[in-house]
């Protein structure tokens, strides 16, 4: 029987509390973590993104943080890829490895090896789309996008050229539909353990508002106008991450501090639940309540329990 690599992963929403219980775990068990999170890999942007700090990442090894500058293409393709060796890898060093974050996309492409399209490109069709989209308007492409393959359309904002323009390249070029490309296994290439961190609602609401206050206090502010200073466009996929978009205005003296701080953490608050609506699809999450101090304890033996007894792991004591 093929021997199938060993892979936890823990999600949840923003400040339930991954980062904590994820060093915990790794530390007792020998573990590597893999961040699942598509804004801590940039470069630069530390405090907004909440990456661990100093010594928390030199606690247990960690990967895919700090790999690009935040004006670098990043994609879930090139985290599939990345991801996926590093999982081999760990795994060959006698690791465990841990993909820890709240990016459900990310993580379900590693976790049920999503197949994207790997379709050739064609500069001039790509040349003469973007015409189209001058010339008409980006509702024309998009329409014609719709003909095609009605399910991508459906997924991808009119304004979302680069992705539509991709979706037509790949119809004209393979015959088939990005839709037919992102299709997920249906059961998981890896002797796999998700874990879910929730919490109640309001708790989780005070925590995310007293962790955008402690950013400011942080100099996220200063972080953001550091970035603007080196050039980088507020129109980047990076400037438009939670945290740094909406200091932007306040910076260019459009808005009050307040103003801004506020739209952080109802932002923030809304993101939280597309997480957690994300992940409460995915059935082979197990769920752990960490409302209160106890029961994040009770959640860290109970999973060590599970990872012990899965893995036969001994903890690294």
């Amino acid at each position: 029987m093929h021997h199938r690599e060993k892979l936890v992963v823990i999600v949840g929403p923003t400040a339930v509390g991954k980062t904590e219980l994820s060093l915990q775990l790794a530390g007792h068990f020998d573990g590597e973590i893999i961040s699942g999170d598509s804004m801590q890999v940039y470069r630069g942007m530390d405090i907004g993104t909440a990456k661990a700090s100093p010594e928390e990442l030199a606690r247990v090894p960690h990967h895919l943080i700090d790999i690009i500058e935040p004006d670098e293409e990043y994609s879930v393709a090139l985290f599939q890829s990345a991801a996926t060796r590093l999982i081999t890898e760990i795994n060959q060093r006698g690791h465990l490895p841990f993909i820890v974050g709240g990016t459900g996309l990310y993580i379900e492409s590693v976790t049920h090896r999503f197949e994207f399209a790997q379709a050739e490109q064609d500069p001039e069709l790509r040349e003469q789309l973007q015409r189209l989209a001058a010339a008409e308007g980006v509702e024309a492409l998009h329409r014609r996008l719709a003909e095609i393959d009605p399910i991508t359309a459906e997924r991808l904002h009119p304004n979302d050229v680069k992705r539509v323009i991709r979706a037509i390249e790949i119809y004209q070029l393979t015959g088939r539909k990005m839709s037919d490309y992102q299709h997920r296994a249906k059961h998981s290439p890896y002797d796999l353990v998700m874990i879910g961190l929730t919490m109640e609602r309001e708790k989780l609401y005070e925590r995310i508002n007293q962790r955008v206050d402690k950013m400011i206090e942080e100099g996220l502010v200063e972080e953001v106008r550091r970035l603007l200073d080196r050039g980088y466009h507020p129109a980047l996929t990076s400037m438009q991450g939670l945290g740094y978009k909406e200091l932007i205005p306040y910076l260019y003296g459009e808005i009050t501090l307040e103003k801004a701080v506020n739209d952080i953490k109802q932002r923030t608050r809304h993101f939280a639940k597309r997480q957690l609506s994300w992940f409460r699809r995915m059935a082979e999450i197990q769920w752990f309540d960490v409302t209160h101090r106890e029961d994040r304890v009770k959640a860290g033996e109970t999973i060590k329990k599970i990872l012990a007894g899965k893995f036969h792991q001994l903890p690294n004591i």
